[in-house]
């Protein structure tokens, strides 16, 4: 009995840390965009982007609330929001 509480000992001690490791240091590409939202979002309130092209042409913004937001990257006002949160980040770091 002994081995097999060992061996179910190791596999709940394998399960676990693939969860370790807070949020801020995971990277925004956990998810892939496969639904495009049509609406135009608040330049105001997202924080950062990240472009996609598999399985579809999609930039995934992340607003301040942390809700990840796709979008066709085709649409007019994506560039400039890209462009707005490049240029909050450079701020940020002077």
């Amino acid at each position: 009995m002994a081995k097999y509480e060992y061996s179910i000992d190791c596999l709940c001690h394998l399960s676990i840390f693939p969860l370790l490791g807070s949020v801020g240091s995971q990277r925004m590409r956990k998810f892939s965009c496969i639904r495009l939202s049509t609406q135009q979002l608040s330049i105001r309130n997202l924080v950062s982007y990240e472009k996609q092209r598999v399985p579809i042409d999609a930039v995934m913004f992340l607003d301040s609330k942390g809700i990840k937001i796709c979008v066709s990257s085709k649409e007019k006002w994506v560039p400039e929001a890209m462009k707005k949160i490049d240029q909050k980040h450079t701020t940020k770091r002077k």
